[in-house]
């Protein structure tokens, strides 16, 4: 199913992108990085980070407009259209969006928690 294969990419490149931020942040679990003093510092493009979190908004925007073109088909009268198939949708949906809330709000803290770190 479509739906199903959209959120395992989506939660795909969440994964990917954590795993490359791990890489990145130097500190002293994280023995890929070495010696602070001895480390060059590497600009990443936030090119790629946009994109990727555009996708994964642009998903979620999918999944709702089919479970709403699938309710609206449904309180229409198409026949061709399970009420369970609409249900099953609109909670697809309704988890993708809680899911990209809980990130957002994620991304709000660490972003607070950075600007109150002492320089």
């Amino acid at each position: 199913m479509q739906i199903n294969t959209n959120s395992n990419a989506m939660l795909a490149n969440m994964q990917n992108m954590i795993s490359k931020a791990q890489m990145q942040t130097p500190g002293i679990n994280n023995p890929t990085m070495g010696n602070i003093e001895n480390r060059q510092v590497t600009q990443t493009n936030g090119s790629d980070f946009a994109n990727m979190l555009k996708s994964a908004v642009d998903n979620v925007n999918a999944l709702q407009k089919h479970s709403k073109a699938l309710q609206t088909a449904v309180e229409m009268g198409d026949r061709s259209v399970s009420i369970s198939d609409a249900m099953i949708a609109s909670q697809k949906s309704s988890v993708a969006f809680q899911a990209t809330v809980e990130v957002r709000n994620k991304f709000v803290e660490a972003y607070k928690e950075i600007m109150s770190m002492p320089v």
